[in-house]
């Protein structure tokens, strides 16, 4: 393209070549001031020239320079009449680039246009589909209402077009076309309807794009295809993605029931246990269908979740919110990840997502909590972005993370940036006011900042202590006269404002300050701002009312400068206060109750969330994002109580067996069914109609979902899945020993439902056992597809093997909906006699080989140290001391068992001893005690509970509550107790040793007096500090300690090495270093003293 520029700067007048054609030097013009104008001409006369060339190649080069001008947003309007006469050119090359100059100028030109029409009308026969496609966009970019009937007809012949990207231009032309008449409407549903039914995923977004233009609320034309458009959407381009998935979240919301309800369904269904069981199967069956989750509601949410890995940042948060609005709570918390991972994209994109986090962690922080420091803010953030993050991180704080939260706040208060600075204080106000803990803490910081040099953060400081102050002013009044202080100061008037209304509040508790302070403001009253003038005047009606010996005459000269201010609302109000105030003959019954009026007692600021009230608005959209409704934003509905019929979803199985299936594939899935026991087809029976009509006839479609839900979503072909998922289970097989570990266990626990199912038809079960039925019929219909093959030989050797194989396929597929109940009761671990091979097989042993390495042993010793739990005196008389008794935990194998000692100080009876107001870390859990219903004056119980403390030290928080109080205790675990002790032999200690080296190792060297280093000082001592078992040794220097952890069953190797004089080697290996080196720090200074 420069190439040619150069070679036609010479006819432009100028000696100098320019780039496409548009800028002519004017400096060698010979015609003086009409040079520049002269110049333009040519410049345009030269590619009229080229586009009146006989020559195709001078034509294409002019064409080129052309859109590069448009592309680089010059006009290039005034070349019309040239270009469009090129409209009939027989090379594809010059059409095509004529036709994107029409699609551009074409509305602005419409006369012009319109003499090419019948060359368009022509073009759309043409056999090249792009020159088809493109004439169909010039035409449609003709807005002209006589041309209406043509563009019509073109749209109708073009959706049946056998090219695909036609059909998808004439999706496009749909839009256009009913903007410039919207009487065409019940014409274009018809070829929007004719569309929705493509199968062709070029197609699939541009149609539903059409759909959400012309006509939103007609949902009847989504139901035959709702199945083929989930199935369609991995495949589909991006930006279609988007509009497929806004469009199938508002049809989700019209046609299930909430998925929000269905815990409270199967806890019903527990109650009708000893009714016949007729009556309670259909009882149940009433139950369960307003809260059981419709298999095309299960599509929709597994055939989404793949693309939370796409490239595409709109797409994410399309498929987020999603989630957010038609997924079970339980499963929502898997877009925070994907969330997050958005922040690293630019500015822009940061600043939505951040819009929509903020959102979302108002009602559900824990979803981000695991991320906090993502939203640490960076130097280099603009102040939108840092704002948008001080907001979640206002969300997600708690009594845990809170003096993290503030010492980042307190770097934040010294940015530059002062917006962001000021923004910063008042997110500590709104901690303050949300953690009573740290109010004081706050309050006394920002006390701090009242000295700060720079007078906004000063000004803000203020203004939030204001706002705390007015919750406990009474306890305040050291502050209130500080701040008194500052008048002469500040000068930004919110600041001073705000100054004189905490003074006049308190006028009552600073009753030397407070006459002074108005002194002062009168001599500056003329030359305040109109803020801080009425506050001048309401300070000195409140002190006028209460110490009017001191402050009478100076009230009445305020009132007196008030009167003749040149602001009208300063003038009312003097009057007001003047008539309210001061009696006279003329000053009505108010006057008596003007105390009242001016000193009542204020309502504390409440300090909110500007994002409080944008849930009501759909994620990820306009109206979101402004917090006002856009114009074609469209509401979601709330959830049917009912759900509406499933079956108009269902589409003919013919049609399916010859769109989606091979020939006779169908009619040989019916024998197969025979292959499987009763009690299976009684399971697969169970399943609703619309399940089994639209999965078991689709192969392809039934193993689309499955493969989603292992995220292997790019391939199409039932063949191709099926290979997959064997290779699958064969990697399940030999690859990973743990995942399949779990798995067995899983698969076994349901085998023995299903035999109690056989014997017993009751429908009442626990909401575990059901889930699991769920679960299990789900892996059934995949695991029917993929045995076909072996159903067709009769032999028993073969139908044993095909089961065997059923059962690996199954538990793969259990594995992979995992990912979709992550919230499914936790695999029962085996006992402690099987619990060594367990975790042998996690470190990567043979099972032979480690049957006898590791055994839980008995503990050494059982320190009968206790830690406060709950004082006497912040109990009001109850007293509560815990210690660790070291034994396995009877309420879990993960947990950690604790013991409570409760006594009653008081002389009174304690009634209702129990907790609640639960705090915990991501994963941890505790089982309580049962409620104490009494404890008697002078009386002690002590209960047991477990804690899972996932193996971390982190402090588990909750309410010790009695009948009339709660109190907030916490219990912080010492890291040795976080252990069981092990019985090893020396040889499998050094094997254990041996695999945990490099960075599963730390040590430390101990120097202490030789007395200190007597076999039984070290046991005494590492034993105290940490719940470890002993390894016999055959060495005398050497002593040796084992251990596991009570959470994940980690081995935990200490020993400790003595050298020459009067120093030892501690050395601890395991694979969870921070408990290693956490372990390491305590014994070390243990071991050192005498």
């Amino acid at each position: 393209m420069s190439g040619n520029s150069f070679a036609y700067s010479e006819q432009a007048g100028g000696g100098e070549a320019t780039e496409l054609g548009q800028e002519a030097t004017s400096t060698v013009s010979p015609s003086g001031a009409f040079g520049l104008f002269s110049s333009d001409l040519k410049k345009n006369e030269d590619l009229k020239q080229m586009l009146e060339s006989n020559k195709d190649s001078a034509k294409l080069d002019a064409m080129k320079r052309i859109v590069g001008m448009i592309a680089k947003g010059k006009n290039a309007s005034e070349l019309f009449p040239a270009v469009v006469k090129n409209v009939a050119s027989k090379n594809i090359e010059i059409k095509k680039l004529v036709y994107v100059y029409l699609v551009r100028y074409a509305e602005e030109q419409q006369d012009l246009a319109l003499l090419s029409i019948s060359t368009f009308q022509r073009a759309l026969k043409d056999p090249n589909q792009l020159i088809r496609a493109s004439a169909l966009r010039v035409l449609s970019s003709i807005r002209v209402p006589i041309i209406v009937p043509i563009m019509m007809l073109a749209i109708k012949e073009a959706s049946a077009d056998l090219s695909p990207y036609v059909r998808k231009n004439a999706a496009h032309a749909i839009q256009k076309l009913y903007s410039l008449d919207p009487e065409q409407k019940e014409m274009l549903i018809e070829v929007i309807e004719k569309l929705l039914k493509d199968k062709s995923t070029l197609v699939a977004g541009s149609v539903v794009m059409a759909f959400e233009e012309v006509c939103p609320d007609r949902i009847d034309l989504i139901h035959k295809n709702y199945r083929k458009l989930c199935n369609l959407l991995v495949d589909v381009e991006e930006w279609g993605q988007v509009v497929i998935i806004h469009m199938l979240t508002r049809y989700a919301r019209t046609q299930f029931v909430s998925p929000w309800k269905e815990d409270d369904g199967l806890e019903d269904n527990e109650k009708n246990f000893y009714e016949s069981d007729d009556e309670q199967k259909e009882k149940t069956d009433q139950k369960k269908k307003p809260y059981a989750m419709d298999p095309d509601h299960r599509l929709l949410i597994r055939n989404t979740k793949p693309l939370l890995q796409s490239r595409n940042a709109a797409v994410v948060m399309a498929v987020a919110q999603l989630y957010w609005h038609i997924s079970p709570k339980s499963e929502v918390g898997i877009i925070s990840k994907s969330l997050v991972r958005l922040l690293h994209s630019n500015r822009e994109v940061q600043y939505i997502v951040l819009q929509n986090i903020a959102t979302m962690s108002i009602q559900r922080k824990g979803m981000f909590e695991p991320y906090l420091k993502s939203f640490y803010v960076r130097s280099t953030d603009p102040t939108m972005i840092k704002i948008l993050k001080l907001e979640i991180l206002t969300n997600l704080a708690n009594e845990a993370n809170i003096s993290t939260l503030l010492r980042e706040f307190q770097t934040y208060v010294k940015s530059q940036d002062k917006q962001f600075a000021a923004a910063t204080i008042q997110t500590i106000g709104r901690c303050a006011t949300n953690i009573s803990e740290v109010t004081d803490t706050c309050l006394s910081g920002l006390v701090c900042l009242l000295s700060n040099r720079d007078e906004i953060v000063v000004a803000e400081s203020v203004v939030v202590i204001k706002k705390l102050l007015q919750m406990q002013p009474a306890q305040h009044g050291e502050i209130i006269k500080h701040m008194a202080k500052l008048l002469d100061s500040i000068t930004v008037p919110v600041a001073r404002a705000s100054i004189l209304w905490l003074i006049g509040e308190n006028c009552e508790r600073v009753p030397k300050i407070a006459p002074d302070v108005l002194r002062k403001m009168a001599k500056s009253f003329t030359n305040e701002d109109d803020l801080v003038k009425l506050q001048i005047l309401n300070l000195g009606a409140k002190l006028y009312l209460t110490n009017s010996k001191q402050t009478k005459l100076l009230t009445q000269y305020i009132l007196n400068l008030g009167k003749y201010d040149q602001n009208y609302d300063i003038r009312d109000r003097t009057r007001f206060i003047r008539q309210l105030i001061v009696p006279n003959e003329k000053s009505g019954a108010l006057s008596k109750y003007a105390k009242k009026i001016f000193l009542a007692q204020k309502p504390a600021p409440l300090l909110e969330s500007p994002f409080k009230d944008r849930d009501h608005f759909q994620l990820g959209t306009l109206s979101h994002t402004l917090n006002t409704k856009a114009i074609g934003y469209l509401e979601l509905s709330n959830w049917p109580e009912v759900a509406p019929d499933p079956s108009v979803r269902n589409v003919e199985v013919i049609e399916l067996a010859k769109e989606w299936t091979p020939a006779g594939k169908a009619k040989k899935e019916n024998p197969a069914k025979k292959f499987y026991s009763d009690s299976e087809e009684e399971e697969d029976s169970s399943d609703s109609s619309s399940d089994s009509e639209s999965e078991s006839g689709s192969a392809s479609g039934e193993q689309d979902e499955e493969g989603d839900s292992s995220e292997d979503s790019s391939e199409d072909s039932s063949s191709e899945h099926r290979s997959d998922s064997e290779s699958v289970s064969e990697v399940g097989d030999k690859g990973t020993a743990k995942r399949n570990s779990k798995s067995k266990g899983k698969s076994d626990s349901e085998d023995e439902e299903k035999e109690n199912e056989k014997s017993k038809t009751s429908d009442s079960s626990s909401t575990d056992s059901s889930s699991a039925e769920e679960s299990s019929s789900d892996s059934e219909s995949e695991s029917e597809s993929e045995s076909e093959s072996e159903s067709k030989k009769v032999t028993m050797e073969k139908e044993k093997k095909a089961k065997q194989d059923r059962n690996l396929t199954k538990d793969v597929s259990l594995l992979d909906l995992d990912d979709f109940n992550p919230v499914s009761t936790p695999v029962v671990l085996p006992t402690p006699a099987l619990s060594p091979s367990l975790i042998a097989d996690l470190e990567g042993l043979n099972l032979s080989t480690s049957s006898s390495v590791i055994s839980v042993n008995t503990p050494v010793f059982v320190p009968v140290k206790t830690h406060v739990l709950l004082h006497r005196m912040s109990g009001r008389g109850l007293a509560a001391h815990y210690f660790f008794p070291r034994q396995p935990c009877i309420f879990g194998d993960k947990m950690v068992s604790i013991q409570i000692t409760l006594n009653n100080t008081t002389d009174r009876k304690i009634e209702n001893i129990h907790i609640e107001g639960k705090k915990l870390p991501m994963g941890m859990q505790m089982h309580v005690f049962n409620p104490i219903e009494s404890l008697e004056p002078e009386g002690s119980i002590t209960v047991s509970m477990g804690i899972d403390f996932c193996d971390s030290t982190q402090t588990a928080s909750f309410q010790l509550c009695t009948k009339d109080d709660c109190f907030n205790v916490n219990i912080q675990p010492p890291i040795g107790e976080l252990l069981l002790p092990v019985a090893m032999s020396e040889k499998d200690f050094k094997k254990e040793q041996g695999m945990l080296t490099g960075m599963n190792e730390t040590s430390t060297v101990i120097i202490a007096a030789p007395q200190n280093f007597t076999p039984s000082m070290i046991l005494q001592k590492v034993v105290n500090v940490a719940n470890v078992g002993v390894v016999p040794s055959g060495q005398d220097n050497i002593y040796r300690f084992a251990a596991k952890t009570v959470h994940s069953g980690s081995l935990m190797l200490v020993t400790v090495e003595l050298k020459e004089g009067s120093t030892a080697q501690l050395i601890i290996n395991t694979e969870r270093t921070v408990i290693g080196s956490v372990l390491l720090r305590e014994l070390k200074p243990v071991l050192s003293q005498g």
